[in-house]
């Protein structure tokens, strides 16, 4: 998996639903394709410094939501089908957010940020409006 996964310990998100969260973003968008293995457990929690059961907590609910499967013999991969069915209440993103959030990357890396202070700043923000 080339794509990097942050975990802030200064937000009130718990740890394992960063994981989650990142790891299903990166599939929705495509950054993960299906049949792409995930790192092992023992193998993520040590690059994120966090314990072995918040990485298999967030893989066995992104098992739970069918974004991943898990066999002993491959691992953790995403899963060749996605749901295609939102959860209730869930939407899939428009393209003008998926170009809005593209924006605000490019524009963050122009002014020297990196992923986890973009990260940090639009937590920020959407902690302010109270989402």
């Amino acid at each position: 998996m080339d794509a990097r996964i942050f975990i802030d310990l200064e937000t009130a998100t718990p740890p394992y639903e960063q994981v989650q969260s990142q790891i299903s973003s990166l599939i929705a968008v495509g950054a993960l394709q299906p049949g792409t293995r995930l790192p092992t457990v023992r193998s993520l929690a040590a690059d994120l410094g966090v314990a072995a059961g918040t990485v298999a907590r967030a893989y066995k609910e992104l098992e739970a939501a069918g974004l991943v499967v898990t066999n002993r013999r491959q691992g953790t991969v995403v899963a060749a089908s996605v749901p295609t069915m939102p959860k209730a209440g869930a939407v899939e993103p428009p393209h003008r957010v998926m170009a809005a959030v593209e924006h605000l990357i490019v524009e963050g890396e122009k002014a020297g940020l990196d992923s986890k202070m973009l990260l940090t700043l639009l937590q920020g923000r959407l902690n302010q409006r109270g989402k």
